[in-house]
Formats: C-alpha cells, structure tokens, sequence
C-alpha cells in the first residue's frame, strides 16, 4: 500500500539523518583521577614479593560452624542487603528510561466519529446530513543527539546501575564483617560472664573456709567481712556483663533479619576460635580490591555525564516527527490506500531565556563532580588508612594477647601461692584478697583483648576488599 511505503521512507530518512549527524560531545571525556598508591604498607606482615589476598569467604578461617551458619543467614535475610539490591533494580530501570530517547518513539491511535453537519451544494438544497469519520494514524517521533545530550543522560544513568551494584558489595561486605564482629562480641561477654562466675564461686569457697575458721578462733570478723565484700562485688559484675551479652545477641538478630527471641549464642568461646593467617595484598592493587572506591568511581563518572547534559541543554534541539493513517468515511474502506494520509515534520528550539535555569544547572553539574571528585579522592585515601589502621591493629593485639595471657598465668600463680600460705598462716586475708583481684581482673582483660585481636582481624579483611575483586 502507497500509506505504508511512505512510513518506511519517513523512518529511513530519519535513520538516515541520524547517521549523517555524526554526534558531537559537548561536555568534558571522563579521565580517572591519579592518586599514586604507597610503595609498600608501613608495618606488612607479609613479603610484598608473595603477598596474596583474602579469599571471597575468609570467615571460614576463623573455624567457626556457628559464624558460617549466621553469615549465610545474613546473606539470605538481611534487611540492608534487600533494600541494596532492590536500589539495583531501581538503576536499571532508570537506566532504560534514560537509554529511551535515543530509539524513537511510536505510537498508535484510532479514532472514529458520528457527525451530524449541514451539507452544501445546489443537490443537497441546503440540508444536513450524518455520516462517520474513520481515522486510524501512527505517529513517531525522533530527536537527533547531535550534542551528544541524550546518550549522556544514558551513559550517567548507566554509571549510577553499575555503582548500585557495587555498592550492594560494599552493603554485603559490611554486613558479613558486622555479624562476625558481633558474634565475637556475644563469645566476649560470655567468656567474661564465665570469668566472674568462676571467680565468684572461688570467693564463696574462700568466704566459707573463712567462717568455719572463725568458728574456731583462726580468723577475725574483720577477714570474714572484707571476704564477704570481695564476694559481693564480684556478684555486682555479673548483672551488667548479661545485659551487655543479650543487647549484643539481639543486635545480631537484627543483623540475621531474625527477630531476638529466635536467636541464641549458648555456646562457644573466643579460646576456641582460629585465628587466620593474614594476608595484606599489595597497595598498588588496593583499589580493583574495594567495592566501595568503585562506587565512588562511577557515581564521578555519572556525574561527568551529567556535565555534558547540562551543556547540550544550551544548544539547539532538533526533533523529527512523522504521522501516517488513514481517514475514511466507511470502516469497510479505513485501511483503503486511497484514503491514506502522511505527514513529516522537522522542529528546531533554540533556549534563549530560561531565568538562568539553564545555566544555574550547568554550574551545580560541575560542583557536583567537583564535590565526588573530593569524595573519590577521600574514598582512595581512606582505603589505604584503613588498611594501614588494621595491620597494626592486628599486629600489637596479638602482641598484646601474648603479654597479657602471660600476666594471668602470673596473677593465677600469685593467687594459688597466696592461698596456700593462707592456710600455713603465713599471710592474712587482704593479701589473699589483692592477688584475687588481680587474677580477676587479668582475666578479664584477657577475654577482651582476645576480642580485640579477633575484631582487628575482621577489620583488616574488611579494609583488603574481603576478597572482592573488581571484574
């Protein structure tokens, strides 16, 4: 039919305009900023010559059973990963919506009408009459990126899809990071509830012999009362030490997408836990390593793009349009070529006053760059100085683990030779009582830097990309 051999020609001169216009790029092409990577760390545990990294499930060196169980909860239920990945989703469709202009659009309409009218001419002898109006037309519509506006709008949109994902990675990586360093929390508080327990059944034990003793006339009321204080404060740590340890399981519910009641640490201690060997990398492969400095790469690379939307807002716009269809009077002949009619259309606009709108959207597309651009630059530097933080982190806890661990097992001898001499009578109560205390409280302090060695472990994985690595 003559109608639809007009619309092809209509859309291959479009088509055609459009790859004559070769588009010209207004705005500035992206450039990676340089920001030099250190040599080497300050403080590496490994040779930088056989330096490796974490693998993608570097929790698995802990040997906990537990953690993996609660880490794969996590990546199932975990309510930040859900909202993480549906801002994926949200991108990608913003992505489509923004890649539309540069396809043209098309659409269909039919319209049919009952009209009643005079009709002129000496035969109709000034009458009216009724008849029907059969109008079926197509309507497409094209705008030629000659600046490059609409392909920037999709190239922006496209960075901003690509940075959701990585910024679900950096979601996961903080959530599997926050769960271990939670569940050690719980083990922390249960290995210092177990600490005061032990150490206040001891002092009840102590207390009794005392009374039996004074019983007889050994000891004095003066031992028995300080005793009798000794155990007392004892008792008092144990209440702050269960709320501590039950806050600390229910924020891990949370971080499981569980409700508190369903969730329980009953057993298990940071003893028992495997330190994992650790693996810093190199510095100068840091940044394919880190979700988090390749979200912020794109989001500069999306604002960029929006740099050369705003200026190709300043130039003229052209857009083709081109409608055909049919108009008859009966619906038998809608579609006769006979009754075909087309159209095709060019418009130029040119902005000439906007109030500034225009302009004032230029310059904050260009302080918006310049303000990821400081934020990438702090991203970059930040890696480096989490990582340097861990290493030694990692390094003087264990250090200080093993100087500490040595310092129970003097404070437990004192305590054993404090007792003994006790009973020779060779010392009193209040020097029984200091070794005590001292034993209980290396102990204690024992429990918590075991925690903090474990803690800075999980850093340090965190910090290395927690074997993520940029594809």
């Amino acid at each position: 039919m003559k109608f639809q051999l007009s619309a092809r020609a209509v859309c291959g001169c479009a088509l055609a305009a459009l790859a004559a216009l070769a588009a010209c790029s207004v705005g500035p092409a992206y450039k990676r900023p340089d920001i030099p990577a250190p040599a080497q760390w300050r403080d590496p545990f490994d040779n930088p010559a056989t330096a490796v990294w974490p693998s993608a499930d570097w929790w698995h060196g802990f040997g906990s059973e537990k953690l993996d169980e609660l880490i794969a909860q996590a990546q199932r239920s975990n309510d930040d990963l859900a909202v993480a990945i549906a801002r994926i989703q949200e991108a990608d469709a913003q992505a489509r919506i923004a890649g539309a202009p540069l396809l043209p659009t098309v659409d269909f309409s039919a319209t049919a009408m009952r009209e009643h009218a005079p009709v002129s001419g000496i035969a109709s002898g000034g009458g009216s009459a009724s008849f029907n109006t059969f109008l079926p037309e197509v309507t497409a519509s094209y705008e030629l990126d000659f600046w490059g506006k609409n392909r920037a709008s999709r190239d922006a949109a496209r960075a901003a899809a690509v940075a959701s994902v990585y910024g679900k990675e950096t979601v996961a990586l903080t959530v599997i990071s926050s769960v271990a360093t939670t569940y050690f929390q719980a083990l922390e508080f249960r290995d210092r509830l177990e600490v005061a327990r032990q150490n206040l059944a001891n002092g009840q034990k102590i207390l009794r012999g005392l009374k039996l003793e004074q019983t007889a006339g050994i000891a004095t009321g003066l031992d028995v009362a300080q005793q009798e204080t000794a155990v007392a404060l004892l008792d008092a740590a144990i209440p702050p030490l269960q709320q501590q340890f039950r806050q600390t399981v229910n924020a891990l519910a949370v971080l499981i997408g569980q409700t508190p009641e369903s969730v329980d640490v009953d057993h298990g201690t940071l003893a028992a836990l495997t330190a994992p060997p650790v693996v810093e990398g190199l510095p100068s492969q840091l940044l394919s390593r880190r979700p988090d400095v390749a979200e912020s790469e794109q989001q500069l690379i999306s604002a960029n793009a929006d740099i050369t939307v705003a200026r190709a807002a300043l130039f003229p716009k052209i857009e083709l349009t081109a409608s055909g269809g049919y108009e008859s009077k009966a619906l038998s002949s809608a579609i006769n070529p006979a009754s075909g009619l087309w159209t095709v259309s060019a418009g130029l606009l040119q902005p000439i006053f906007h109030g500034g709108a225009l302009r004032g959207q230029l310059a904050f597309s260009n302080a918006h760059y310049r303000e990821l651009l400081s934020t990438y630059h702090k991203t970059v530097i930040s890696a480096f100085s989490n990582v340097e933080n861990a290493l030694v982190a990692a390094q003087q806890t264990d250090e200080q683990r093993e100087r500490q661990q040595k310092a129970v097992d003097v404070a437990r001898r004192a305590f054993q030779y404090a007792q003994t001499q006790m009973s020779a009578g060779t010392v009193n109560i209040l020097t029984v009582l200091n070794t005590e205390n001292a034993l209980f409280s290396a102990q204690d302090e024992l429990v918590q830097v075991q925690y903090l060695h474990l803690q800075s472990l999980v850093d340090l994985f965190t910090a290395l990309g927690g074997g993520w690595q940029q594809g």
